[in-house]
């Protein structure tokens, strides 16, 4: 069995390099489709029964939502909201 120092020293050097990029990567890559899928099934199936303002209603909610989605996860937001600004006060 290894030493108490050398087990300490390789948990200390492993503990450095720890990050959320997986976990964000792995998000944005893997959940972030599947919702959209989920989401744009369910406009399909809500289309089929003919409910064509349900789907415009959900549809404009839905672009909203992508647009917050796209703006938190770029990481551009300081400077989004620095452009509306610009936009309402000239």
């Amino acid at each position: 069995m290894a030493a108490p120092n050398a087990v300490h020293e390789l948990a200390f050097t492993l503990a450095q390099d720890l990050n959320t990029r997986g976990l964000q990567g792995w998000i944005q890559d893997n959940v972030i489709p599947l919702v959209l899928l989920g989401i744009a099934i369910m406009l399909l199936w809500i289309g089929g029964r003919g409910d064509n303002a349900g789907v415009a209603r959900r549809s404009v909610g839905l672009i909203v939502g992508l647009i917050a989605l796209g703006i938190a996860v770029s990481g551009n937001g300081p400077q989004i909201g620095a452009f509306l600004a610009r936009l309402l006060t000239g």
